[in-house]
């Protein structure tokens, strides 16, 4: 999917969510653009739910280029498009939106190439089995980032029937054997080589006291606060384990390269912004965090961005 864009023109780009306030992808985008010089455009974010999602959509101006798409809006995007990747359609989950000059809005998912490169700098190349904690589109992400590093079956530790159901047909499309096991045995799933936690914030801190001996890889997609409860005794124990970072950060410079048509976004500027924002969030924060810190895209305080619909309608 490739975008057109100029280094001056004047070109916005957003993240949608809800909640939004807390996102950190503006720091991420913005420190992009000012590494490749791109010194017309302009990054910011907006609190949309997915019942105000179309007339948001409708009402952007031929300047924007893109939007990064976190929860409750990964799936509730995809109707309203005119083209959806493959891998965004077999997971059934959009987080990048790129809207060309012709007036077409394309998804795709960058979460799944994100990641697999946070799995990569791990020393994660190639597994054959793993387990995964949590259902929803993230964890869809994740059973196709395994199933690109060659895993054949994943155990998916999930609440519900209809969660189970979801993940086994995720699985299905993929070509993955996607085994589902109810949540109350999750403790069970941390002998696996690789784990991966897709869950919200607390869900896994009882999880803590049934780390193995000798644990492996733990990737969990929460960065703020951390290490979570769980991160913490897994490092404890001598595994290796990571949040959720450099999966924020890998997905945003794939994003970065759609908006802007730039082959390569600079890593090392996004990985650095999102590491001061995170620092500065945590000199300001109480002693005693009793937040709930998301899955997608971090905390931060918000920028009082513009309303697009009163930006240049279509």
């Amino acid at each position: 999917m490739e975008s057109t864009t100029t280094t001056h023109a004047r070109r916005r780009a957003a993240v949608l969510g809800s909640p939004i306030g807390h996102s950190l992808s503006p720091d991420l985008h913005r420190a992009a653009h000012a590494a490749l010089g791109l010194t017309g455009w302009t990054y910011g974010r907006f609190e949309v739910a997915p019942e105000g999602l179309g007339t948001f959509l409708d009402g952007l101006g031929p300047e924007w280029a893109g939007l990064s798409v976190t929860m409750p809006l990964k799936r509730a995007v995809i109707p309203l498009l005119d083209e959806v990747s493959r891998l965004a359609a077999t997971v059934r989950a959009v987080n990048t939106v790129v809207l060309h000059p012709d007036g077409r809005r394309t998804g795709d998912n960058t979460d799944v190439p994100g990641m697999v490169a946070a799995l990569g700098e791990l020393g994660v190349r190639r597994v054959r089995s793993a387990t995964l904690l949590g259902a929803g589109a993230t964890a869809s992400s994740a059973l196709a980032a395994l199933r690109t590093l060659g895993a054949d079956e994943v155990t998916a530790y999930v609440r519900g029937a209809d969660r189970a159901a979801e993940m086994r047909e995720c699985g299905e499309r993929l070509g993955l054997e996607v085994r589902t096991v109810p949540w109350t045995r999750a403790a069970r799933g941390l002998t696996a080589p690789l784990v991966v936690s897709t869950t919200p914030y607390g869900a896994t801190d009882a999880l803590a006291q049934a780390v193995p001996s000798t644990p492996g890889v733990l990737l969990d997609v929460l960065y703020d606060p951390w290490p979570t409860e769980l991160a913490g005794a897994w490092r404890r124990a001598g595994g290796v384990a990571a949040g959720g970072l450099g999966l924020l950060t890998h997905q945003a410079a794939r994003q970065v390269e759609l908006f802007t048509g730039c082959p390569v976004a600079p890593l090392d500027a996004m990985r650095g912004a999102a590491e001061r924002a995170l620092a500065a969030a945590a000199n300001t924060r109480p002693a005693t965090h009793g937040g709930r810190p998301p899955t997608g895209h971090g905390p931060q305080g918000a920028h009082g961005d513009q309303d697009p619909r009163k930006a240049g309608k279509r």
